[in-house]
């Protein structure tokens, strides 16, 4: 489909002509179910220059259906971004914040940079939010993927969770700030990448680039989950994360003759070879690791739950003496969850079985086979050197070859060295200001729900700043069902349209802790 939104630039409209439930339709944007819009209680609108900000861009959802609308599938060598950052230039130039397109060599993959200006007083906050997104199989989804449905108080569309609904969120959040004619005490930057599911020009082509663009003394971007309680609704517990996975490849590959398909060769089959091995690889699970940062996780978890049996799972688990208990406690804590597979994420190098190739035509038995296995290791437990020789253990009398995936030119040996050293990478100083905002949000907008720092188990844009020793931290700001979780990259993507709207208050307070004016 074309890469064009479906929805026109709005027009702005008085916050009590949208308030009044006609603001959205105005607009152009399809509405169906769930909750109503988003507005905070404020004083007469006004930007940083007097112009009135309109109030559907100050609304998450109106915002985010604008932004499920442009179609920015990123297949592997980047997206078709350009669209979606137009609107949201428009959107930041009505509201009278300095905003760019940055240009990339591949055209119409662009990135957007807004810069709303402070007092300087502090270095900057960086807004990290990528505007490209998985592709779709639109033909196992319910709904159009870029409409933008909201059905029974949830929408859904690639990227509702991942991440354009945190992206509208913590816009949405800023604008009405800006509303209230606030000044922060730093800068704050608000950067929608582009290539951060896959390509050449993210984030660190735009620090190799454009640095002095982007330079900043702490960092926000996706991350941290908002858990449910069983009920699927009601906040269990909030996290930020401050560190990733540890994100590699290893591909396995079977040979065989190649002959005729009507004269099959018993055990000499390439595609039976492969299938053997990966049965075996599917059924083995790498050894649990419990690191500083986990077992705080998990803490946290074991005093926020309501279920009683989780919690004493999860107490066997970190008192566990040894190996063999720590693995049988993590069988029951992740059989127990709520959000098994986030869990037993947490707890072990995970490998995911993701793409496969062997054979080109019917009549023709291949020479050989390939599967490429996604992995992902937690930093301070098992190192990838030492996951990719355990695999290769495993499968050493299955004739197959068991490789690391590299770069052009880069060994092994190289690679392998260079996951080390973001094995070795620590965890993000937890007391900093931002990290403050955060826990004080969480404070004021979930009350009594805990709030903790947590892994990422996938992994974020955040390389440049790391490797400059800045901050960064992530939050997907809406609360989440397991459901939904799976959702992430996969069919039928959504999210609660109140816990955005929730989520939009909790940004607004993390903002608020950066106000210098009432």
């Amino acid at each position: 489909m074309d890469h064009t939104s479906r929805d026109s630039v709005p027009t702005p409209l008085p916050r009590r002509a949208f308030l009044g439930g006609v603001g959205v339709a105005a607009l152009g944007v399809a509405t169906t179910g769930g909750a109503g819009a988003f507005a905070r209680p404020t004083s007469p609108a006004s930007s940083l220059s007097g112009a009135a900000i309109p109030a559907a861009d100050m609304d998450p959802l109106d915002l985010l259906k604008r932004m499920l609308s442009f179609d920015t599938q990123n297949r592997g060598q980047g997206g078709t971004t350009r669209p979606h950052a137009e609107m949201l230039k428009g959107v930041w130039e009505r509201a009278n914040v300095p905003v760019e397109i940055i240009e990339t060599p591949q055209p119409d993959n662009v990135h957007v940079i807004a810069r709303i200006k402070g007092t300087g007083a502090h270095e900057p906050l960086l807004l990290l939010g990528h505007s490209d997104v998985v592709p779709v199989e639109e033909e196992n989804w319910d709904v159009d993927p870029f409409a933008g449905k909201v059905i029974d108080g949830e929408i859904y569309g690639r990227g509702a969770l991942d991440m354009k609904g945190a992206n509208s969120a913590m816009i949405s959040a800023l604008l009405q700030h800006i509303d209230e004619d606030a000044t922060f005490d730093r800068d704050i930057i608000v950067l929608t990448d582009c290539d951060e599911e896959a390509g050449d020009y993210g984030s660190r082509w735009l620090a190799e680039n454009h640095w002095d663009k982007i330079d900043a003394g702490s960092v926000l971007t996706e991350g941290g989950w908002f858990l449910a309680q069983s009920d699927a609704t009601t906040p269990m517990l909030i996290t930020a994360t401050r560190q990733d996975n540890v994100y590699f490849n290893i591909d396995l590959t079977a040979r065989g003759t190649a002959t005729h398909s009507s004269k099959p060769i018993p055990d000499d089959t390439a595609i039976v070879t492969l299938s053997r091995a990966i049965s075996e690889l599917g059924a083995w699970e790498a050894p649990v690791h419990l690191t500083d940062v986990t077992r705080e996780y998990f803490g946290a978890l074991k005093n926020a739950t309501s279920n009683r049996k989780f919690a004493k799972a999860i107490r066997l688990m970190l008192n566990a003496r040894s190996g063999p208990a720590r693995e049988r406690a993590a069988k029951v804590v992740v059989e127990l969850s709520d959000y098994p597979y986030l869990h037993r994420a947490l707890l072990r190098t995970t490998h995911a079985f993701v793409i496969q190739e062997a054979g080109y035509k019917e009549n023709v038995i291949p020479s050989s086979g390939e599967t490429r296995v996604n992995c992902r290791a937690i930093p301070g437990g098992e190192k990838p050197r030492e996951f990719l020789a355990a695999v290769r253990e495993l499968l050493k009398d299955r004739d197959v070859e068991v490789t690391l995936a590299t770069e052009e030119g880069v060994s092994e040996e190289e690679t392998l060295t260079e996951l080390d050293e973001a094995w070795a990478t620590p965890p993000a100083d937890i007391d900093t200001d931002l990290y403050t905002a955060l826990s004080s949000a969480s404070e004021k907008i979930y009350e009594e729900t805990p709030f903790a720092p947590a892994l990422f188990e996938a992994g974020t844009s955040l390389g440049p700043w790391r490797a400059k020793g800045v901050p960064g931290y992530g939050v997907y700001p809406y609360v989440l069902s397991n459901e939904q979780l799976i959702g992430m990259h996969g069919n039928n993507e959504r999210i609660y349209v109140e816990a955005l709207e929730q989520g939009t208050d909790f940004m607004y307070e993390v903002f608020a802790g950066f106000r210098t004016t009432s």
